[in-house]
């Protein structure tokens, strides 16, 4: 993609965080298309956000933009099962669904049961899905994804659905580059691991023999406009950077090439070491205050603050790290609308 980027090449989260009703992502999916941004993701949780239900309803609410799942796990349903709903968004929004997958969080897919995802099934997966979608039967597998004696869906089938993946490590950011057509990159990224993100990816469609910029990576980028009420942002950042520390913190940690000493002094704190959950989910005012004190300046500085201007400033700045797109993550689209009409500005 080259040029100034439009606002069809911003996106957002709908349902961000923790809800409790999901009919507000009906409302927030107008707003966000009047707006003329171009893609909602939607990331699953195992409540009231289900990703199959939202993306249906998603479709149905939307007349032009993308919506993708970013991200459902490959292992908590059949492939033919997953094949079936990609092939039914791909067909009720017309060609603007993407099918996003991930590895899921450690912690949850141990306490079902479940393994952790390997590179090696997700692409094992995508190879199923590229073979249901184009109409072949199956017979005999027996892959890294599972053993599979018969699954077919249609004989007449012949869908280019887009195939998306969130990576993080250097092993799966190639595979996107291998088998894949989106990326979505994680929050809390530095200008560096953008950069080294985005060049990975390219140079593995490359050796795979793909055409490198035909794969679209999404930068996912929190932005926090200062008119957004003091506790929401203060969740919104510090309480989500120190919930992926908890969950992932060495991983985000390595990826950022950041000093691991510090993330040993933040774990240590007193008020992680009293927190009874994730800090997003659990943590008080008072506690989130105390976090953003143990936490690292310049770590919470990768994001987009301050006012709509700076905000849109720093949303463009990352289509300068090589990305196609920008999810503003952390905000909803009544939230992100100064930001946006800032970005569109001549």
């Amino acid at each position: 993609m080259s040029g100034r980027p439009g606002v069809d090449r911003l996106g957002f989260y709908t349902l961000g965080g923790h809800v409790e009703d999901p009919r507000v992502m009906l409302s927030e999916l107008r707003l966000a298309e009047q707006m003329g941004l171009g893609n909602a993701f939607i990331s699953e949780r195992l409540n009231v956000k289900e990703a199959c239900s939202l993306s249906g309803a998603a479709g149905a609410a939307t007349e032009r933009m993308d919506i993708t799942t970013a991200a459902t796990n490959i292992n908590t349903r059949h492939p033919a099962i997953s094949a079936a709903f990609a092939t039914t968004m791909h067909r009720l929004t017309g060609g603007r669904f993407v099918f996003g997958i991930g590895r899921g969080l450690r912690p949850q897919i141990a306490g079902l049961g479940l393994s952790q995802t390997t590179t090696a099934e997700m692409e094992d997966f995508a190879g199923l899905m590229r073979r249901l979608w184009a109409g072949e039967t199956v017979r005999d597998h027996d892959g890294p994804a599972g053993r599979f004696p018969r699954i077919a869906l249609n004989a007449g089938f012949d869908e280019r659905i887009r195939l998306g993946i969130t990576a993080f490590g250097e092993r799966t950011l190639e595979l996107a580059g291998r088998a894949f057509d989106v990326v979505v990159l994680h929050t809390f990224f530095a200008d560096d691991t953008v950069r080294r993100c985005v060049r990975t990816v390219r140079e593995a469609a490359e050796r795979a023999g793909r055409d490198p910029a035909a794969i679209a990576i999404w930068s996912c980028y929190a932005t926090l406009v200062d008119e957004i009420a003091p506790d929401r942002a203060l969740l919104k950042s510090v309480g989500r950077l120190a919930t992926y520390l908890q969950v992932y913190g060495d991983l985000l940690v390595g990826t950022n090439r950041w000093d691991p000493a510090r993330l040993t002094d933040f774990r240590a704190s007193s008020v992680v070491q009293e927190l009874d959950g994730w800090a997003d989910a659990v943590a008080t005012n008072e506690q989130l205050e105390r976090l953003q004190a143990v936490l690292p300046q310049d770590w919470l500085d990768v994001a987009a603050t301050g006012t709509a201007d700076d905000c849109a400033r720093a949303v463009r700045h990352q289509f300068d790290l090589g990305v196609d797109g920008v999810i503003m993550h952390g905000a909803t689209p009544t939230e992100l609308a100064p930001v946006v009409t800032a970005f569109s500005a001549p």
